[in-house]
Order: C-alpha cells, then sequence, then structure tokens
C-alpha cells in the first residue's frame, strides 16, 4: 500500500541550487590580471631603445594610463576589475542562499570585506614609506569604499539597480559641474600640474580639469585629516578619492551584466545584450567626451569614463562569454583562468613578488641573465622570466585549490 501523501505543508522546501562557476568570468578576470602583471615586461623603456619603432611605441602606449582624456589599453584594468567584482555577486549571493546563510549574516560580511579591501589598499600603496600612506585611489581601496553599498544593491531588484546608476551618474556629473570652474588666474603649478601642460580643456568642460576639479578639493582637506610627512596639496597623477563613487556605477554596470547571466534568457540572447550594451556605452560615453558636456577622464572617473569603459567590459564579457562558456573553448582561456581564479593572489604578487624573483633569479643564473638578447631587450627579458615564475606561483596554487579570498 503506497505511503499516504503528507501535503504541502509537511514537505521542506527544497534549498536553492548553488549556481556553477562560470569559467567566462574567470578568463575574463585573467585577462585584466594579466595586463597588470605584464607591468612586469616594461614596455616603455624597450620603447625608448627603439625610438623609431612605430610597434614599440604602440605597444608602450597601450602599457600606460593616458595623460588624461582618452583612453588606452592599460586604462581598462581597473574598471575590468571593478565591472567583474559586480558581475561575480548574484552569483555570490545564490552560492551563499544555497548555504544557508542569513541575509544579515552575508551583509556583515560584506562590509568587513570591504573594510579588508580599503585597508589592503591603504598598506600596498605604503610599502617603503616610513608611515602610513593614508591614500584611497588604489583599485582595492575604491572597490572597499563601495561594495557595501553594491552588496546591498545586489539584494534589491534590477530595476532598483537601474535607477542608482542613473542617480549615480547623473549626481556625480551634477556635482562638477556645479563646483566653479578655475579662473584664469588658477595657479596649476601649485597643485602639481606643469605651466606648459596643454590637457586642460576652457569653457563648460574645465569643470573637469586636472587639480582644479570638485574631487581634488575635497581631497585637499579629506587626506589632511589624516596624519601624514607632509600636508597633502594635490594628486600628482590627478588621481581622487572620490572616484569611488562612480566606481560604484562601474560595479553596478558589472552587477546588471551578472543578474542578465543568471537570467532566464537563452546563451546566445545574453550575447546580443551584452554586445547592445556595449555599444550603447561606446557611443554615449564617447559622445559626451566630444560635446564637452563631460570629458572622458579614466583618473577622475567622470561619468562618462563609467559608460565607455562600462562599454568596453560589456563587449570583452560577450566575447568570453561566447567563446568560453557557449563555445565551450575553455582550454583557450586556461593561462587566463588559472590568474583569474586568484585575483587577489596575483594582485598581491604584483606588488611585491617582482624584486624578489629578480633578485634570486640573478643569483642562482649569474648577474647577465638578462642581457642575453642585448641590453635594450634586457627589461622585457627580465620581465618575461618574473611573468612566468609568478603564473607558475599561481598554477601551483590553482593546482591545489589554494585560493585566496576575502
Amino acid at each position: 500500500m503506497p505511503a499516504p501523501d503528507p501535503g504541502p505543508s509537511v514537505l521542506k522546501p527544497k534549498p536553492p541550487e548553488p549556481p556553477r562557476r562560470m569559467a567566462s568570468i574567470d578568463a575574463f578576470r585573467g585577462l585584466v590580471m594579466f595586463l597588470l602583471l605584464a607591468e612586469f615586461l616594461k614596455l616603455s623603456q624597450v620603447a625608448k631603445a627603439f625610438p623609431k619603432s612605430e610597434l614599440w611605441a604602440l605597444l608602450s602606449r597601450h602599457q600606460s594610463h593616458v595623460e588624461w582624456f582618452g583612453c588606452s589599453l592599460h586604462d581598462l584594468i581597473q574598471p575590468g576589475f571593478s565591472f567583474l567584482v559586480g558581475v561575480a555577486l548574484p552569483f555570490s549571493i545564490a552560492a551563499r542562499l544555497a548555504r544557508g546563510q542569513s541575509w544579515a549574516w552575508m551583509s556583515a560580511h560584506a562590509f568587513w570585506r570591504a573594510l579588508v579591501l580599503i585597508l589592503l589598499g591603504i598598506f600596498l600603496r605604503s610599502m617603503g614609506k616610513e608611515q602610513t600612506n593614508f591614500t584611497f585611489e588604489d583599485t582595492l581601496t575604491q572597490i572597499g569604499l563601495g561594495y557595501g553599498f553594491l552588496f546591498l544593491l545586489g539584494l534589491r531588484p534590477a530595476r532598483d539597480q537601474w535607477i542608482a546608476l542613473v542617480v549615480i551618474l547623473v549626481g556625480y556629473w551634477g556635482a562638477f559641474a556645479l563646483y566653479p570652474a578655475p579662473t584664469e588666474e588658477f595657479d596649476y603649478a601649485e597643485v602639481s600640474v606643469p605651466a606648459s601642460w596643454d590637457h586642460h580643456r576652457e569653457g563648460f568642460a574645465s569643470h573637469w580639469n586636472k587639480n582644479s576639479n570638485l574631487a581634488s578639493a575635497f581631497d585637499s582637506w579629506f587626506l589632511n585629516l589624516f596624519p601624514r610627512e607632509s600636508p597633502f596639496v594635490a594628486n600628482k597623477g590627478g588621481y581622487a578619492t572620490l572616484s569611488f563613487i562612480p566606481t560604484l556605477a562601474t560595479m553596478i554596470l558589472g552587477l546588471l551584466a551578472g543578474g542578465v547571466l543568471r537570467g532566464p534568457f537563452k546563451g546566445w540572447q545574453k550575447v546580443g545584450w551584452f554586445l547592445v550594451a556595449g555599444i550603447l556605452g561606446l557611443f554615449l560615453g564617447a559622445a559626451l567626451g566630444e560635446l564637452d558636456f563631460c570629458p572622458v577622464v579614466k583618473r577622475i572617473w567622470t561619468p562618462s569614463w563609467t559608460l565607455f569603459s562600462g562599454g568596453w567590459c560589456f563587449l570583452i564579457l560577450a566575447f568570453f562569454y561566447a567563446i568560453v562558456d557557449l563555445g565551450g573553448l575553455w582550454w583557450l582561456a586556461y593561462p587566463l583562468i588559472v590568474i583569474g581564479t586568484n585575483s587577489i593572489a596575483a594582485y598581491l604578487l604584483h606588488w611585491v613578488a617582482e624584486d624578489f624573483i629578480t633578485d634570486n633569479l640573478r643569483t642562482h643564473f649569474g648577474p647577465g641573465v638578462f642581457q642575453v638578447f642585448g641590453e635594450p631587450y634586457a627589461p622585457l627579458v627580465q620581465g618575461t622570466a618574473v611573468l612566468i615564475v609568478v603564473w607558475l606561483i599561481l598554477f601551483w596554487m590553482y593546482q591545489r585549490k589554494l585560493f585566496i579570498k576575502i
């Protein structure tokens, strides 16, 4: 005789299924971290040895940040990393729900993680200093400043995420636009900008000029609240603490992309969604810059930069998702996946490993080991060797499932 049906009131609800790990996200993250680690190659030094070479000049340009307006490949590292934080969040929330974690516990952990990221960024920027260098423009610090708010948005429906994105971009643009533009008498030399520097705009676009804008004024007050060797006047690169606000917008773009990846669309529909979003982002960002309505400046993370760099992020995500997850060609991206699954470890190795590895290679293979192809190529040979060693360390960690997480 069959057992009686206990009825729906007795049945326990099944816990949500944990999401499968998406290799395309790891591959994209691996590309971002590879571009960062590729700083070891010092292509700019090689380019100086061959001043007539257009190839080396091109490689050097894309391994350097643009001075103010525009974008190079190197400029996409930080927005790519920030974007992927948002992409991964819906998967992280789903995995934690599958493990039975409460909303309160997850929220507390998110803000703890944000604090750790902030402190880690300050720690890395303080290496080699005589005292703590309280600065907040490091990638990890910028992400940390906005991560708690991103997590709270991750608990909300996509409509609220879109609203938050628009409010941040319009509000941040409005704050800069309302702050007084520099006058003709403004002394740029006092804020570490050369008198002959020709990357400033006149008229309305001057609200976003280097070290004469709202974010620079904020830092001249905020950073002097911390103990310093000397009073803070201006950041020589033009970077600013307040950039964490539009960086949060970049992470929200990633959050929306992560929602699409976990959503009901079919695979190639998702690719189409990313392609449309990417093209729109590039067009809107570039148009705002060309019209001088909002210049495209990565160093102060203008709203137009958020859209422009976000457009590139959507397109790169579309590429990796199509090739790796839909096409099943994950093995092509395997070297990047090794890096991407351990991005925090890769970031730390970028900061601390270069001199240690270089010195030991010279010790064991001789002081002239990097001059094997001649002095002009020595920086490239040295950087390649360091990069290979770092990848092997990450590969060893990958094989043993040793992942550094915060």
